[in-house]
């Protein structure tokens, strides 16, 4: 994505969001990158995570809080791309516009990538409220539906190529697991 629907979105007359003004791309992070969550009460109060990537940030609205605990898994759609500046974003879209009301910083940090795919992304967060191993895993068929959970690892070697283990996500959805999903180091997202 680009931040051209990000920029057909806003009437910058009326709304104090910020424009972009760094352009994508430029900004050095030293392996060290921008993470924010901002809790957005707008018609439907929810928490906005952003990751940066490729110089802006990727978006997700996650319909509940985050989960600070292992073992919730929380819902997050994909947004629009933002540019970086929104990282210090605070204030109250106009009514009217898209995305009205109140923003502010519920959370922020850094993020380290451990894997970022089209189908499963694991990064590390050092934020203040969240802090370790999350993963975001994208619905089959749900093109931007994607599920938010901190990691569980398993020891190193613990499951089996026999071995199967079956999670049932809100009695509708199970998703299997081999150690082929296993990474290098034994660690694994459930819910792969």
């Amino acid at each position: 994505m680009s931040l051209d629907v990000y920029l057909r979105r806003r009437n910058f007359s009326r709304t104090t969001e910020p424009r972009c003004d760094i352009q994508v791309g430029e900004r050095s992070h030293n392996g060290e990158r921008i993470y924010i969550i901002q809790k957005h009460a707008a018609s439907h109060l929810h928490y906005d995570l952003r990751l940066e990537k490729d110089g802006v940030l990727k978006s997700w609205a996650i319909p509940k809080e985050p989960p600070t605990i292992k073992g919730i898994k929380r819902l997050a759609i994909q947004t629009e791309d933002h540019p970086i500046e929104y990282a210090n974003f605070e204030g109250v879209i106009p009514k009217g516009e898209y995305g009205a009301g109140k923003v502010e910083i519920w959370d922020r940090g850094t993020f380290n990538v451990e894997e970022w795919g089209d189908e499963k992304i694991i990064i590390h967060i050092h934020g203040e409220k969240l802090k370790g191993r999350y993963c975001l895993i994208r619905f089959k068929k749900q093109e931007n539906s994607w599920l938010l959970l901190q990691n569980l690892a398993l020891p190193k070697g613990s499951i089996n190529k026999e071995d199967r283990l079956t999670w049932v996500l809100g009695g509708k959805l199970s998703i299997m697991m081999t150690r082929s999903n296993v990474n290098e180091t034994g660690d694994e997202c459930f819910g792969v």
